[in-house]
């Protein structure tokens, strides 16, 4: 797997999620699979089935989050910087008006929330780019074009 960005608060969240997985979840799953097993023949056994489906998305899922956490790339808040990079806030004007978007990694981008990843067309647009500087960015509604204003 390839290095993917965090900031150390995004961070944070995925390993409490993998400590939750491991130790909480996981001892519920196994639970669940012994009371299955207690109730007899497990090849109609409905509630067996559905804890070892869980179970194996959990496994998964916490196989999935020590891969990450392994090749996590922390972003630190910088102090004013010359040109947009990863952790970057950037101020921009566009014909919808002024909007404020945080370049994060992909695992934690939330447009809705001005956080857009460094891989999504917007944000590899913005990425190297300077205070004062017009982009353009193909979006599926045609060309948007932003200035950016300020610099975080």
């Amino acid at each position: 797997m390839t290095a993917q960005y965090f900031s150390p608060e995004g961070l944070e969240k995925l390993k409490k999620e993998l400590e939750e997985r491991k130790a909480e979840i996981r001892a519920e799953i196994t639970r669940k699979i012994l009371a299955a097993k207690e109730l007899g023949d497990l090849s109609e056994n409905a509630e067996y089935v559905e804890a070892k489906e869980t179970q194996g998305f959990n496994e998964g899922r916490i196989a999935e989050l020590e891969d990450m956490i392994k090749n996590a790339v922390i972003i630190e808040p910088h102090q004013k910087l010359e040109a947009v990079v990863v952790g970057s806030t950037v101020r921009v004007k566009s014909e919808h008006g002024e909007h404020k978007f945080t370049i994060v990694g992909a695992a934690e981008s939330n447009p809705t929330q001005g956080f857009i990843s460094n891989e999504s067309p917007l944000g590899t647009a913005f990425l190297g780019c300077k205070k004062g500087e017009v982009i353009e960015v193909k979006t599926p509604g045609g060309i948007a074009t932003y200035k950016i204003l300020d610099i975080i």
